[in-house]
């Protein structure tokens, strides 16, 4: 080596800045008239956006305990749940089996776990499971959750804001219809199997791109309908775009062939 290079050292020249510490979790409450008040932990920063309890996931709390049949005895699945609000809700209004995913990530599903120990009667949490599951992949692992006596799979299918997210409008649909019990002329339900979408239009210049979400659906056969309007204070105010669209939570219902008696 000539003079000088053997004290050249490569980590001088190619520095990382070191990263900010990961924020701590922070925790939101959900208050309910019925049941007791659920304190939700959320993780303190993530991509996916799963360290905000989002409006649409207090909507969802709100209508399940309006109307528990949609929840009781039933087999239900969350999909991209966060901190699984409505789900643990699902779970109180006696359903039967409630499986909550999210993106395979430990801090995710770790947090998912803690918030239904946390939040149930220990034999509501022996209804509860929490699974790592990525939209469009199969579902076996999901289906193997369900007890040894459903037939077809899950009665009731929770998405909470997610359709925010266009590129994955497809891979949703896929999990849903992968996963959604068919009906059965021996149902002693009234209600048919239905997916039951949450959102809020965060970016009102995307608005028709959230609701391509709904146009794929009915391409591909599903019947939707909008069964709920709500308003809440805007996730973040300080946003672009009108406030009073940022501010509602729309719930929409999709089923496949006969809807039968479902509460608006």
């Amino acid at each position: 080596m000539q003079g000088g290079e053997e004290d050249l050292y490569l980590g001088d020249v190619f520095t990382e800045p070191p990263r900010p510490p990961t924020p701590p979790p922070t925790f939101a409450t959900c208050t309910r008239n019925a049941f007791p008040d659920l304190k939700i932990r959320l993780v303190g920063s993530h991509p996916l956006w799963a360290h905000h309890l989002w409006n649409a996931a207090l909507a969802f709390a709100s209508y399940i305990d309006s109307n528990p049949k949609i929840a009781r005895d039933r087999y239900v699945l969350e999909l991209g749940a966060g901190g699984g609000l409505p789900g643990l809700v699902a779970a109180q209004n006696g359903a039967k089996k409630v499986v909550l995913t999210d993106y395979p990530e430990a801090v995710l599903i770790d947090n998912l776990e803690f918030n239904a120990r946390q939040n149930l009667s220990p034999d509501e949490k022996d209804h509860v499971e929490t699974q790592g599951y990525m939209w469009g992949h199969p579902v076996d692992s999901i289906m193997r959750a369900l007890p040894k006596d459903a037939s077809t799979g899950f009665h009731l299918i929770i998405l909470s804001d997610l359709i925010f997210n266009h590129s994955q409008h497809d891979a949703l649909l896929k999990s849903c219809d992968m996963c959604l019990a068919s009906r059965s002329a021996n149902d002693d339900t009234s209600i048919a199997p239905c997916v039951l979408v949450f959102y809020s239009h965060h970016r009102p210049h995307l608005a028709d791109r959230d609701l391509g979400f709904f146009r794929k659906a009915q391409g591909a056969g599903w019947v939707c309908e909008e069964i709920v309007t709500r308003k809440y204070p805007p996730m973040f105010p300080e946003d672009p775009g009108e406030e009073e669209v940022r501010a509602t939570v729309h719930g929409w219902k999709m089923t496949r062939g006969d809807t039968g008696d479902f509460p608006h």
